[in-house]
Order: structure tokens, then sequence, then C-alpha cells
């Protein structure tokens, strides 16, 4: 049976009278205890829990069931342990105020805690003051979606991640906000899994930071104002398409590190003012295509190791370096794309440059050997060393050009 087709009749059986009842906890009610409402139901079972304080302390739940709270309905841990602890298959957590994990140096205590299980929820709540946010470990085939994870964070010792998974497949991270946070997203070990539409701003260190994770898809999600937008490690068969990579400015920053990753694709992201747009570390076999590099330092460095890339139908519009490279050899393709800064023409009008354009500048690579000669990067001497460069290169990759430069930008 599909997985699809697994949680459709679970939801089914879950809604027969009979098979499974509710049991509602307020301070009125004949239960006025979350811990004491799990103890007391049964397999499937439904909590839900009205609006006030609760305080609930490493609460474990070991069978299937939906715990449901109302507006106002706020879980407090009380700054001892985990909050809640998933130990069963098929749980949901849903609509609950999380606050006052434990914090540690050894142990990491989150809001939510998920645990070798599969069909697990964790939909729309609200996490805030917690160490970790949402923590799942040897989970599959789980989601989780429409939340805010929320913290205060200024330094890296201060706070675990916003959404932390370790060893899981088959998971959909959908619909976040995380922020405040070490990490906003945190994978190691995490394949066939779905990011998306996610929105990690202003942590840390990474808004998304994974490694040694295959035949995942990373699509419509923004990094924003982040210590470094994306880091990717280790990785293989990644898709990353139509993200948003944003003013993530800093001397170490970046909107999306690429480190031994082999066999992926990069397609429609936008990089806007991002100290270095891409940066590409001992990657092979990964296409760049349709993406926006606007406005950034350096759009796009290449540092040792990179074969077989191949970049087409990219836009760079005013970046102060298009391409930076750390060598003289080349066994990448650059071929197609809108460059702002060609001054080439196109007499045959088929909308490519008739003159081939070299996008890496000697003044790059002084850059990279000299950081302090920045400052003279809009002197007339720059332009005519870069000139000179370009006539007879003598220090840059002489095989590194666009041989059909866009005359047009893409849409």
């Amino acid at each position: 049976m599909s997985t699809r087709a697994f949680m459709a009749l679970f939801w089914l059986m879950a809604w027969i009278p009979g098979i499974s009842t509710e049991i509602t906890v307020c301070d009125e009610c004949s239960i006025s205890s979350i811990a004491v409402a799990v103890e007391e139901a049964n397999a499937g079972d439904t909590i839900r829990v009205s609006a006030g304080h609760y305080t609930v302390e490493n609460l474990g739940i070991t069978k299937p069931m939906t715990l449901i709270g109302e507006p106002g309905a706020i879980l407090d841990g009380a700054n001892t342990s985990y909050v809640l602890r998933l130990l069963s298959d098929s749980i949901t957590i849903a609509g609950f105020e999380i606050t006052n994990s434990g914090r540690s140096y050894t142990k990491d205590y989150a809001a939510i805690y998920v645990y070798d299980s599969k069909m697990v929820q964790v939909i729309e709540n609200t996490v805030h003051d917690s160490f970790f946010g949402i923590l799942m470990e040897k989970a599959t085939q789980s989601v989780i979606r429409g939340n805010k994870v929320m913290g205060t964070a200024t330094r890296e010792d201060q706070s675990g991640n916003g959404i932390h998974l370790w060893h899981c497949e088959e998971i959909e991270i959908t619909n976040n906000e995380v922020f405040g946070m070490r990490d906003g997203i945190y994978l190691e070990f995490v394949d066939e899994s779905r990011i998306s539409r996610n929105y990690s701003h202003n942590n840390v260190r990474y808004g998304l930071h994974f490694m040694f994770s295959n035949h995942d898809t990373y699509t419509d999600n923004t990094f924003q104002h982040n210590g470094a937008g994306v880091a990717v490690m280790f990785s293989k068969w990644i898709r990353m398409e139509r993200n948003r990579f944003e003013e993530n400015w800093g001397t170490a920053s970046y909107g999306l590190l690429l480190k031994e990753i082999y066999d992926g694709e990069v397609l429609d992201n936008t990089f806007t003012e991002n100290t270095l747009g891409i940066f590409v570390d001992g990657s092979a076999r990964v296409n760049y295509s349709h993406n926006n590099f606007l406005q950034n330092g350096w759009a796009v460095k290449v540092s040792g190791g990179c074969y077989a890339n191949v970049f087409t139908g990219n836009n760079f519009i005013g970046n102060s370096f298009d391409i930076s490279y750390n060598s003289r050899m080349n066994d990448n393709t650059f071929n197609g794309n809108f460059w702002s800064s060609y001054s080439g023409y196109d007499l045959d009008k088929n909308g490519m440059g008739d003159v081939p354009y070299r996008p890496v500048k000697l003044f790059s690579y002084i850059v990279n050997r000299t950081p302090e000669t920045i400052v003279l990067l809009r002197s007339l001497f720059v332009d005519m060393i870069n000139f000179s460069e370009k006539v007879s290169p003598a220090f840059t990759p002489d095989d590194l050009i666009d041989d059909s430069p866009s005359m047009k930008r893409f849409k």
C-alpha cells in the first residue's frame, strides 16, 4: 500500500464511531492534565486541549493519537527537559504554543522530539524560547507543516536548530517559518525528502544546513538575512528549484555553498544582494540553469576540484564580480548566459552575441589573492588591468568563455 493510501485509511478509521473517542482537557473538565489524558487515551483517540497554560515536562507519548490545541493552548516545559516526546507511529500534534524546553550542552532538548516513528504530523504549532524547536531522529513518512519556530539567539552556543532531522527518510517540511535560531533547518542523513515553501531568516549560522542527504528536493523556499544562506555538503542527487537567497551579508557569507556535491540541479533560483551568490567547492556534474544573480558581491566563486558543471540560461546582472576562479584550469561549461556587463554586438540578429564573453576578470583573481585590494574596485586602474587581461589572458582561465552570450535578459 502506498504512503498516501495508508494515510487516508488511517484518518478514515480515526473518525469511525466506536473506534476512536475524543477527550477534552481544560481547567474545569474532569481531566485537567494533559499527561493524565495521554495516559487514559486509547490508541487512535483525539485529545483536544482548551485555551490555558499547561506545564508539560518530558511527556512521552507511546501510542497513536491526535493532540489538538485550541487557540490559546500553551504547553510550558518549565525549562527542564523535553516538552513532548513522540515515541509511537501515527501521532499528530497540531495548534499548540510550546515554550521553555530545557537547555543543555550535552543533550538536545527540544519542544517536540520525535524518535523512531513514522506517520507523524507536526502541524501549525508555534515554538519559542526553546533550545531546539522540532527534532526528529530515525523518523520516516512524516510531515512538519505550517509551524513557526522562533528564538533570540545572537551566538551559536545560545541555541539549537529550529527544525533538526537526523537519519530520516520521506519527510515533508513545508510552509514553516524559522528565525532567531542557530540553523533554521538542519538535515543530516536525510533521504527522499521534500523541503518547500519555508521562510528561514535571521538565523545565526545557516538558513538551511544539510549534509550526507541524498535524493532530496528543495523548492520555493526563502533564505534571508542569515549568517549564511544554505550550506550543502557531501550529498548527491539534489534538486534546488525556485528558491530565493537574499541579503546574506558578511565577510564569510554566501547565498549557497556546495561542497562535495554530485549530480545535482540548481534551477530557477534567485540570488540577490549576497556577499557571494554561490560558492562551489569540489562539486561535479551539477547543472545551473535559469538562475538570477542580481547585485551580489560575487555571483559565482569556483574553487578547486569542480568538474563537468554546466551554467546555461542564467542572468548575471549588476554583480561586482560575475565569476571568480582560483586557478587557470577549467573543466566547466558556461554557455548561453546573459551578462549585464557584456558589451558585444549581434549583427546577425539571432539573439546571441557575435563576440565571445570572458566572465572572469583579472581583478577578481587579484582580490582572491589579496582581499585588501577590493578598495580599488571602481578605479580606472582596475578597468585597465581587466582590459589587458581580456586582450591577452595570462592569469585567468583562457578557455573559460561564453561563446553564445545572450543579448537579452531571460524572463
